[in-house]
């Protein structure tokens, strides 16, 4: 469907290749525009009850790790009634990347195909130093172009309406895979990055414009939220000092907990369970010694005769 739409932008409309890919890019995230305005409102919402809902889930985690189960139910029933009073979830930011994640997935296939057959047109319907749409790069210009665009997507938070500062350590994660990536892109075709450039561009166009109030405001986006300043450290043993580790003490911190909770999720199963293991298990004995067994007797010692010994 996706070669079929740029055929005819190409040899319908007689937009050449590169602006038939462009144009075809400009379309589809045209066309899923109303479901990012709906994500930016998710993430408007979600923004302001976020340090809230981050106490609740460290409850539940905390509940977890203790041996009582009725804690558990009462932290985890807070967190879904805080979420049910407030229409808040978590999981609905991830909605505009699971759609755009196939149309890209659609793009670059197509693309892909076109260029190893490779289709007549491609050969010379490039724009500038990359004449050639089936070859990559020859001076590497558009990889780089693409990984810097993709580090400003995700910093930016261009498709969540999230931004970078203060998301934890999977954002921080998400900022090498541009650079981490690179290597492995460079040798693409050019139509693949022409489309990519163009959906990164779109998206920081989007970004910048999302972020007038007064256009916010008439598409029902909420403002973002301040960001508060930072507290400069009173001591040198003081946050600053501790948060030296960085993500690393972090995803360590986060592993323990991790492992601490599954252990206290086994402890609870094993409690629930522990009758229908003593079912189906082995007998254990619970008893020094067995009555079904005789008792076993110790070898008898001859009578002793003091006199005979003394007297020969």
């Amino acid at each position: 469907m996706i070669q079929n739409l740029l055929q005819f932008l190409h040899l319908g409309l007689g937009l050449p290749w590169w602006g038939a890919i462009a144009a075809g890019t400009v379309g589809a995230r045209v066309l899923l525009l109303p479901l990012v305005l709906r994500g930016q409102r998710e993430a408007a919402r979600l923004a302001r009850h976020l340090p809230q809902l981050q106490r609740l889930s460290q409850r539940v985690a905390e509940a977890k790790r203790g041996a009582d189960p009725n804690q558990v139910a009462v932290a985890y029933a807070e967190l879904v009634s805080y979420q049910r009073r407030h229409n808040v979830n978590p999981l609905r930011g991830f909605l505009v990347p699971l759609v755009q994640t196939p149309l890209f997935v659609s793009f670059f296939f197509a693309l892909q195909g076109m260029a190893a057959a490779p289709v007549p047109g491609l050969l010379r319907g490039g724009l500038g130093w990359f004449q050639d749409l089936a070859a990559p790069d020859p001076f590497y210009v558009l990889p780089v172009l693409v990984t810097a665009s993709t580090w400003l997507v995700l910093e930016l938070g261009a498709e969540t309406g999230v931004s970078a500062p203060g998301a934890g350590p999977v954002r921080q994660i998400l900022r090498l895979l541009p650079l981490l990536f690179l290597p492995f892109i460079v040798h693409f075709p050019t139509a693949i990055f022409t489309y990519w450039l163009t959906s990164n561009s779109f998206s920081l166009l989007q970004t910048g414009l999302l972020r007038v109030p007064a256009l916010r405001a008439k598409l029902g986006v909420a403002p973002p939220l301040a960001t508060p300043p930072a507290t400069p450290p009173a001591t040198p043993t003081g946050p600053a000092q501790r948060s030296k580790g960085g993500i690393l003490n972090q995803l360590k911190k986060e592993w323990r907990e991790a492992q601490a909770t599954h252990e206290a999720e086994q402890r609870q199963w094993r409690l629930r369970n522990h009758l229908n293991l003593a079912a189906k298990g082995p007998l254990r004995q619970t008893f020094a010694q067995n009555p079904l067994n005789p008792p076993k007797m110790a070898p008898s010692e001859p009578p002793k005769r003091p006199w005979k010994d003394t007297l020969g």
